[in-house]
């Protein structure tokens, strides 16, 4: 029996995973959240890690919330770097396998063309940074067999996501503006759960692997939220707007698509497209 900790269980991939994992007789699953574990305690997670004979991390635990990590530095620096930091000491410590989910944040979103796992990172907000410095901090320390899989624009069932918020906003008004020049890939936590799970057994290599998952497809927030309200058959004028009429604290990058070929070559799992999933699944 492979004993695996999820980190950050409550959230939407956490919580997806939770979904799945009656699928998987041969892992046993321990679900934490901040409650139950300090990530940035490093005696209490060798305690947990020990007490428990973990053999593998899946680190879903993040500070997200972009924008009051632009005030809240300390907070955003403690769970997306120093955290990282910390499982990735002890896995190399105790050979536990890690995986490490990142962000499309850590670009400056200034490309043309989607991103590959080499281009280099310039983030433009404290999250990106915080996450940048968690994903150096993972290479320098460089445990065996563990990867960090970077993702964009997650939405699920659970927790708060974009899907969520346009039909929140829809019960209440007849008209929304959504922002139309920031471009990326939705990724639907449920996929990403699946893929985590798929590619675990063939995680093998000496030094840090970065991969890019998204679902496939490219769309604006515009495109996205039209999308919600077509599927949902929700009836609302919606009007484009640019980034700069929607000021907020933390800069987003224009483009940060990823680009996917690594992850689909080297572990040989298809990616559906976002709208196919986003039509079967019920938010």
């Amino acid at each position: 029996m492979i004993n695996i900790l999820v980190t950050g269980g409550n959230g939407q991939l956490g919580s997806e995973l939770k979904e799945i994992a009656p699928n998987y007789q041969d892992y046993n699953f321990l679900f934490t959240d901040v409650k139950d574990l300090d990530i940035t305690n490093h005696n209490a997670v060798v305690a947990f890690i020990k007490s428990n004979n973990i053999n593998v991390i899946i680190n879903c635990a993040a500070y997200t919330a972009v924008d009051k990590a632009e005030e809240q530095k300390d907070v955003a620096n403690a769970i997306n770097h120093l955290a990282v930091a910390n499982f990735a000491q002890i896995a190399k410590d105790k050979n536990i396998r890690l995986i490490h989910i990142s962000t499309d944040y850590v670009f400056d979103g200034t490309n043309h063309k989607p991103y590959i796992e080499t281009d280099t990172p310039n983030p433009q907000s404290v999250y990106g940074k915080t996450k940048l410095d968690g994903e150096l901090a993972m290479q320098q320390i460089n445990p065996a067999n563990s990867i960090i899989i970077r993702t964009s624009w997650v939405y699920s069932k659970f927790g708060n996501n974009f899907v969520k918020t346009m039909q929140r906003l829809a019960e209440t008004k007849d008209q929304i503006s959504v922002v139309s020049d920031q471009i990326g890939s939705p990724t639907n936590a449920a996929d990403l759960a699946e893929a985590i799970l798929i590619i675990l057994p063939k995680i093998r290599n000496e030094t840090i692997e970065v991969f890019h998952y998204s679902n496939e497809g490219v769309c604006s927030w515009y495109d996205f939220a039209h999308a919600i309200f077509d599927v949902k058959g929700i009836s609302i004028k919606l009007d484009t707007i640019e980034s700069s009429e929607y000021p907020t604290p933390a800069k987003r990058p224009f483009y940060s698509v990823l680009n996917k070929e690594k992850i689909k070559n080297i572990y040989g799992i298809k990616i559906p497209h976002w709208r196919y999933n986003f039509k079967i699944y019920s938010y």
